[in-house]
């Protein structure tokens, strides 16, 4: 049996897009899956991710697994409709089809619901045996414990800045109105077995390990314990949390003992209406300068991402964001626009106002303005969003906020510049180049 594993990528994120090899680390999606399959298959598995490579339209295999995000679910849509046209089993999973899966089934074979560490081994079975279920639903005894190694032997390592991500714990039990990770998957944290995590660590030549977890404290307790045990480990880490993280100095000198190197952090606004807006009340805009002073004192840096758009604010908002942001030395900020995914709260909010005008998934990207904001402009939206990008690596606004270059400048300079890269490709991607898939035949 031949399997191919299959990540479409939107336009902006593509081989051909905006994000170069230093902005890319190695999914651990596809490559779990492939360990996955029952060895009494025999199957032979090769993994085409869309950040990196084309897909190969040509390309051999009696059954496709594909994984989608709203942002790409056209084009895996596209893809399928093409594959099954050539007589190809087709099987959809990921996100957007966990949201959506009526809409997904009009497209494939398979539509896999929710986590699928059990349910797909039996569905590949299935397949053998001539008896695929249209749907397969995630366990409800599902867990993380005895998880899989994921075959990493299957990527082309050299294209990503690592291969070394390791997953800790899956879920996130905040209440913010915007994100689909909950919607899809439900708020119960699931953790694995801490020595589980520390052996697959100790198979890693690489010195750095990237932890890509939604929130990496979830339970602080677990945390606690999983980073005071890594410390033996002599290795380097980064992953990501809240701003929440700055409650318990203790906790932030645990993650510096154990080698943490940068956070990703999801400040989303400065401003504390916008906060209550999105119902993310655990970010406390007054504290952002102190967090990331403690953070810089104890050698992290700090990815902070920010999403433009609420009703509370206005166009002043991007002036006033950057200003923030280069005051308070942000390492590597990312800019975003709020995104109301289907089935979210958000969106069920939006579509109640008659707000939502954009029903293309492709533009579900997060950098492109899909609803009318109430006190600016869509254009302003986008526009203001575009100069942010621009206004914050700019080189001198890279120095302001990276001087006086204590703080891992071997990680953060090379990160900033790909971003200015990034930065200055923003706007080429219109809806006209979000949305063609002209080269996938139809």
């Amino acid at each position: 049996m031949k399997i191919a594993f299959l990540a479409p990528a939107g336009a902006m994120h593509r081989f051909n897009g905006s994000f170069g090899k230093s902005l890319h680390y190695a999914p651990l999606t596809l490559t779990t899956l492939a360990a996955l399959i029952p060895e009494s298959l025999n199957a032979e598995a090769k993994i085409y991710d869309e950040t990196i490579e084309k897909i190969p339209l040509d390309l051999e295999a009696d059954i496709i697994v594909m994984t989608s995000i709203t942002g790409t679910s056209q084009r895996c849509y596209a893809y399928a409709d093409y594959f099954r046209k050539r007589g190809i089993t087709v099987v959809l999973g990921g996100v957007h089809p966990s949201l959506m899966p009526e809409e997904a089934s009009q497209h494939a074979d398979v539509v896999m619901i929710g986590f699928a560490e059990q349910t797909f081994p039996q569905m590949l079975l299935d397949f053998k045996s001539g008896n695929l279920k249209r749907m397969y639903i995630q366990d409800k005894e599902f867990n993380l414990e005895n998880k899989v190694i994921p075959r990493r032997e299957l990527l082309q390592k050299e294209k990503y800045i690592t291969t070394a991500t390791v997953e800790v714990v899956r879920g996130c039990s905040l209440p913010c109105t915007f994100c689909a990770y909950p919607t899809a998957f439900g708020r119960k944290i699931y953790k694995r077995p801490i020595k589980e995590v520390l052996s697959e660590i100790e198979m890693f030549s690489e010195k750095i390990i990237l932890f890509p977890d939604v929130n990496l404290i979830a339970d602080r307790e677990y945390a606690m314990r999983l980073f005071k045990e890594m410390k033996s480990l002599k290795k380097y880490w980064m992953g990501l949390v809240t701003s929440s993280v700055g409650i318990d100095e203790n906790m932030i000198k645990t993650f510096a003992d154990s080698g943490c190197k940068g956070l990703l952090i999801g400040f989303e606004s400065i401003t504390q209406e916008s906060q209550s807006y999105i119902n993310k009340g655990i970010n406390k805009v007054a504290d952002y300068a102190e967090l990331m002073k403690k953070l810089h004192d104890y050698g992290i840096l700090v990815q902070g991402c920010f999403a433009f758009g609420s009703d509370e604010e206005d166009t002043s908002v991007f002036e006033r964001t950057v200003e923030a942001v280069v005051k308070a030395k942000i390492d590597l900020p990312r800019y975003s626009i709020l995104t109301p995914f289907p089935k979210t709260q958000f969106y069920a909010q939006l579509e109640a106002e008659n707000r939502i005008f954009e029903k293309n998934w492709a533009m579900y990207d997060v950098e492109h303005c899909v609803f009318m904001p109430k006190k600016m402009t869509v254009e302003e939206l986008e526009k203001g969003t575009a100069w942010a990008w621009r206004e914050t690596y700019c080189m001198k606004n890279i120095f302001k906020r990276l001087a006086p270059f204590t703080h891992s400048p071997w990680i953060s300079l090379p990160l900033n510049i790909a971003y200015r890269k990034y930065a200055d490709k923003y706007e080429h991607f219109t809806k006209e180049v979000m949305c063609d898939n002209s080269d996938i035949p139809i």
